[in-house]
C-alpha cells in the first residue's frame, strides 16, 4: 500500500523526467534541422555556386558591353548650322544618324534636326528621339510660353539654364514631357531674334544628353 511519502517521491521522480523528455525532443529536432540544412547545401552547393558564377558572369558581361556601347560613340561627330541660324554647333555621338533640314533664314523654323542611333526612323512614326535641334523664327519669350500650361499642370518643371560654352545666354532647362507619352529635357536659349530649342524626347538619352550635347552645345548669340 503507498503512503503519501510514497507519492510524493514519485512526483519528484516525475518532473525531472518530463524536462529531460522535452530537452531531449527540442535537441533532436534542432539537430534535425541542422542536418537538414546541411544535407541540402551538400546535395545543392554545386548548382547554388553555378547559379551564382552565372549571375557574376552576366553582370560582368553587362559591364563589359555597356563599356563598349560608350566607347563606340567616341569620337563625337559635329553639326554646325549656317551663320545666318546662328553657326549652331552639336557634338554627338558617331554611332548616330542625322537628317537636318536648313531653311532660309526667314523661314518659321531655320533649322530642325534629328538625331538617333544607327537610322533616323521616319518623322511620323511617332520615335522618340534621341535628340532634336530647331532654331525657331520667334523670340525666346515666345518660345517659352508653349511650356506654361505644362508648368501649372506639374507636367514639367522648369529651371534656368547656361550653356558651358555661351556662358553670357540665360535661358531655361525644361524636364518633365516634352510631347504625348514622351518625357525627356529640353533647354531653351535666346539667339537675337530667334530661338534656340535643344532637346531630348525619352529618359534612355538623357545620359547623352546631359554628357555629351550639352557640354558641347556652342552657338552665336
Amino acid at each position: 500500500m503507498k503512503t503519501l511519502k510514497d507519492e510524493g517521491g514519485f512526483n519528484l521522480l516525475i518532473v525531472p523526467l518530463v524536462i529531460m523528455t522535452i530537452l531531449f525532443i527540442g535537441a533532436a529536432l534542432w539537430a534535425a534541422t541542422v542536418y537538414s540544412k546541411g544535407q541540402d547545401y551538400k546535395n545543392n552547393s554545386d548548382k547554388k555556386v553555378a547559379a551564382a558564377v552565372d549571375v557574376a558572369k552576366k553582370d560582368t558581361a553587362t559591364a563589359k558591353d555597356n563599356e563598349f556601347v560608350e566607347k563606340e560613340k567616341q569620337p563625337l561627330r559635329t553639326y554646325q548650322s549656317p551663320s545666318t541660324s546662328g553657326n549652331v554647333v552639336i557634338m554627338y555621338p558617331k554611332t548616330w544618324s542625322a537628317y537636318v533640314t536648313e531653311n532660309s533664314a526667314q523661314g518659321s523654323s531655320p533649322v530642325d534636326g534629328y538625331f538617333h542611333p544607327s537610322f533616323v526612323p521616319g518623322l511620323q512614326s511617332g520615335t522618340a528621339f534621341a535628340l532634336r535641334v530647331q532654331v525657331v523664327a520667334q523670340p525666346y519669350e515666345q518660345a517659352i510660353k508653349t511650356y506654361d500650361a505644362k508648368l501649372r499642370t506639374g507636367k514639367v518643371k522648369i529651371t534656368p539654364f547656361r550653356a558651358a560654352k555661351v556662358p553670357s545666354v540665360l535661358g531655361s532647362r525644361v524636364d518633365g514631357e516634352m510631347d504625348t507619352n514622351k518625357q525627356g529635357s529640353a533647354v531653351i536659349l535666346p539667339m537675337r531674334d530667334k530661338t534656340l530649342i535643344v532637346l531630348t524626347q525619352a529618359p534612355a538619352f538623357e545620359d547623352d544628353f546631359n554628357n555629351n550635347i550639352l557640354p558641347n552645345l556652342n552657338f552665336t548669340p
